[in-house]
């Protein structure tokens, strides 16, 4: 799931925040990093990544802002109910890359 804020211009995508700012946001949601650090390898330069319940969320860190997260579920019958409710209090939108469907 690719999550993002709508920031009411057609296609356009509103900032989430800093890394610092996305980090803080998420913790309030029981997803940390693992302390490892941004991995430095191949396609994933740049991104950190957090593990919340029932999934992991990369983060890029290697901009200012993040305008959008990748969120891999690892178990559905607990990460559906926690992203769900941080779409809804944080105002974001989820997007299946799949189907095109969005959610929150």
């Amino acid at each position: 799931m690719k999550t993002s804020t709508d920031s009411g211009k057609a296609g356009g995508m509103t900032p989430l925040g800093s890394v610092r700012e996305v980090v803080t946001y998420l913790s309030s949601y029981n997803t940390s990093p693992d302390g490892s650090g941004a991995s430095g390898m191949g396609e994933n330069v740049g991104i950190g990544f957090m593990y919340g319940p029932g999934f992991i969320v990369e983060v890029p860190v290697a901009t200012e802002e993040v305008n959008q997260l990748m969120v891999t579920i690892t178990d559905e019958d607990f990460a559906w109910a926690v992203l769900m409710r941080m779409c809804r209090q944080l105002q974001w939108k989820m997007m299946d890359p799949e189907s095109g469907r969005t959610f929150g």
